[in-house]
């Protein structure tokens, strides 16, 4: 957040605004901090409906994907039960998907809609942003076979529609958790691939964190492309150079390089088109598509 951004500003001018009695409704681009959001939000699964209140803590960032924010929920009234995960005090993160940047959401919805002719499914379309939720949720249940754990994926509550912001969102579990430390390394030629991977997970050389992160990632994107979500295996492809912030590492797994390890993004933001790479990966992406079938990624 830029420091001479103040929310109390923002929220005096709302109050002006509001006051005019203006009948085109005042554009938001996103929430300050003390803003309190009222949904009809779905469970996962089984799919009960609730009226939520949460209030904003903070606002942790955005992408071409969406918006992300830390909220606490301080009101959960259902008619056909609780939803599970989701309980009144809970601290949550709360994903909107549309970009926060007027800018980012302009481009984003360019590059889909040349790929694909229309507008952003997971911001419009409420099917589309819960068939991605329940991709994740079954996502898990692949990650507690072959992983050992359905805590390597983040988990999904509840999905809703926010009038406000005018998009689709989701509120999933809050996972306190890091990027890898960066340590120094003092055998660089030790990081050669046959060099650290010959000897496991890379145990006894230095920077022990980097490689259990990347062992990680490899075996999720094998472990997405086993259950046919090669389209979700691209937001950890290592060779993108910018999945490694998708992939966190729980604060309460301790100081051991590996365990703890959580994938948390699963809604890309842009489309891969066949002559738009926007990283090293992406060439190789477009490539193993292209053999599939599929022009835009």
């Amino acid at each position: 957040m830029h420091s001479d951004y103040a929310p109390q500003t923002c929220e005096e001018l709302a109050r002006i605004y509001a006051a005019t009695g203006m009948h085109r409704p005042l554009r938001a681009g996103r929430y300050d901090p003390g803003a309190v959001c009222t949904y009809d939000a779905t469970g996962i699964a089984p799919a009960v409906r609730a009226r939520v209140t949460v209030r904003v803590e903070a606002f942790v960032g955005g992408g071409f994907a969406g918006q992300v924010y830390r909220v606490t929920a301080t009101g959960v009234q259902g008619e056909d039960g609780a939803i599970a995960g989701l309980e009144p005090g809970g601290v949550y993160a709360m994903k909107i998907l549309v970009p926060p940047s007027g800018f980012s959401r302009r481009f984003r919805d360019a590059v889909y809609a040349l790929g694909f002719q229309g507008p952003f499914q997971l911001q419009v379309n409420p099917d589309a942003a819960r068939a991605g939720a329940l991709w994740q949720t079954l996502i898990r249940r692949g990650a507690k076979a072959r992983l050992g754990s359905e805590r390597a994926v983040v988990r999904i509550v509840a999905t809703f529609v926010d009038p406000v912001l005018g998009s689709c969102g989701e509120l999933s579990e809050w996972v306190d958790g890091r990027t890898w430390m960066l340590e120094v390394e003092d055998d660089v030629t030790a990081l050669r691939r046959w060099a650290w991977r010959a000897r496991g997970d890379g145990a006894g050389l230095g920077s022990p964190e980097f490689r259990a992160k990347r062992v990680f990632m490899r075996k999720f994107v094998e472990l997405l492309h086993a259950m046919g979500a090669r389209e979700f295996a691209r937001q950890y492809e290592w060779w993108t150079l910018k999945s490694q912030p998708n992939c966190l590492k729980r604060r309460d797994s301790g100081d051991f390089s590996v365990g703890g390890l959580t994938a948390v993004d699963f809604r890309p933001g842009l489309a891969l088109l066949p002559f738009l790479p926007m990283s090293p990966g992406d060439v190789a992406l477009i490539v193993q598509g292209l053999r599939h079938g599929s022009l835009v990624q």
